[in-house]
């Protein structure tokens, strides 16, 4: 099968290339009702760009029997639009077990028609036939339907015959099961193909397992194609090693990939090397886009370096009406220093509760990233990295004290006065989050729910 150059990638032709000097035989021979010879004179005019004779002798080819004209009408069409044309052609070519052909009318079916029945079927043919794309289409749309098993076994399939995609979509399904070496197995297979979100995935992995060296190569391996992820988790390493020259510059990497940890991170680092126009550059433009953080540290900036009061004024403003709790004070100090007692006594009387702001343990951050991912994954509603983050965190904190954890739960209820059951669920929601396959992913509702059971042990418990 053969289309004109450039324009589709398809499989070795089942007939010898022509050349313009066979243009007579062909012809010859094609007018007499040989559908080989046509099939070939319309490959010689598609080379040539006359698309419309090209159709006409692969027409006659495919009346006459040739599958490799029929799956080129197939294409034609789909490129001219006329959809109905483009499906009967498909239709004949893949009806004879052509796995290209039918590769392609699942495509056709499934997003011009939204026809899912009929494309999975399609693609079923096409798999069977060996197609690993068609495997792979089928893979992802048993993980909409919820068919995990099927998902599974066709993600393997495709993998199984070079698919790195299917293989790191593969190790999710296996690590939301709870089958570690499975995960490992498919996302390091994944990773030593180029995939770069499977090498970040499997670094995350290794740091939740605490193999912090393992961790660090699968970083590097996949910021090497410039992931960004990749690129933040070897700033905070740097960064640890008090390295603030090799953090920054792994920080930046991140940051102009637009994301606002790294270029408040960038930030932080800036100050520590005393660079104060690079600090202010990376604050200014994470607080632009909406880091309250970001936003306190820039007013904070522009005060302490500039003596702009107006400007810092303006940016505490900003991260307190974004929830900031210190924002809110600062802003309240200054607006009673510069003669506006009535909005100072405003923000210094209600000022925003104090939100999360520890450093959680790297395996337990590295736990929640999965988590998160693993619920965002083919349209899910993505569960908030510090949210997870937050509760992981709560738990070490409060119970850090413990040598006997066997009684953790009593402990909590006891000392803090809540109800039982609502220490029980945050305990539950830990354990599916440490360790995936002990019960399904927490909804966003959950979460809220566990947040908020959280946030009032630390407040009774007296930790912050």
């Amino acid at each position: 099968m053969t289309w004109w150059q450039n324009e589709q990638e398809v499989a070795a032709p089942a007939v010898p290339a022509p050349r313009s000097g066979d243009e007579p035989e062909l012809l010859v021979a094609a007018q007499h009702g040989d559908a080989q010879a046509a099939h070939r004179l319309g490959k010689l005019y598609a080379q040539r760009g006359d698309r419309s004779a090209a159709r006409h002798w692969w027409e006659r080819a495919a009346s006459g029997g040739n599958i490799d004209s029929a799956y080129n009408l197939g294409v034609w069409h789909e490129k001219h639009g006329t959809l109905e044309e483009a499906v009967r052609w498909y239709e004949l070519a893949a009806g004879t077990g052509d796995a290209e052909a039918a590769v392609n009318l699942a495509t056709l079916l499934l997003e011009q028609r939204g026809d899912i029945e009929a494309a999975r079927r399609w693609f079923e043919s096409a798999a069977h036939a060996g197609s690993r794309s068609a495997a792979r289409r089928l893979a992802l749309i048993c993980e909409d339907a919820g068919e995990l098993p099927f998902a599974r076994e066709w993600h393997r399939r495709a993998a199984a015959d070079g698919d790195v995609a299917s293989a790191h979509d593969l190790g999710f399904l296996s690590y939301q099961m709870g089958e570690e070496e499975e995960t490992v197995r498919c996302w390091e297979y994944a990773a030593r193909g180029g995939h770069a979100e499977a090498a970040y995935h499997l670094g995350l992995f290794l740091q939740a397992g605490r193999d912090p060296e393992g961790a660090e190569a699968y970083y590097r391996l996949a910021a090497k194609s410039e992931h960004p992820g990749a690129a933040s988790q070897l700033g905070g390493i740097a960064l640890s090693r008090r390295d603030l020259r090799t953090a920054r510059a792994w920080f930046e990497r991140a940051a102009v990939a637009g994301r606002l940890d790294d270029q408040r991170m960038a930030g932080f680092v800036c100050v520590e090397l005393s660079d104060s126009q690079g600090a202010s550059h990376w604050f200014g433009r994470a607080a632009a886009s909406g880091d309250a953080e970001s936003a306190f540290n820039f007013g904070l900036l522009l005060i302490a370096e500039l003596g702009d009061l107006q400007g810092g004024q303006h940016w505490f403003r900003q991260a307190a009406l974004a929830g900031h709790h210190r924002a809110a004070m600062e802003l309240g100090g200054l607006l009673s220093a510069t003669g506006q007692p009535h909005e100072a006594e405003k923000w210094l009387a209600d000022p925003p509760p104090p939100t999360w702001d520890r450093l959680a343990e790297p395996e337990l951050s590295a736990r929640a990233e999965l988590a998160a991912a693993a619920t965002g994954r083919r349209g899910g509603v993505t569960l908030r990295v510090r949210d997870l983050t937050e509760i992981l965190g709560t738990w070490d904190l409060l119970t850090r004290p413990l040598r006997d954890h066997a009684d953790v739960v009593v402990w909590l209820v006891e000392r803090s006065g809540l109800h039982a059951s609502a220490v029980e669920h945050l305990a539950a929601v830990r354990t599916t989050i440490l360790r995936p396959g002990t019960s399904p992913w927490p909804t966003p509702s959950e979460v809220e729910h566990v947040l908020a059971t959280a946030r009032e042990l630390r407040q009774r418990l007296g930790a912050r």
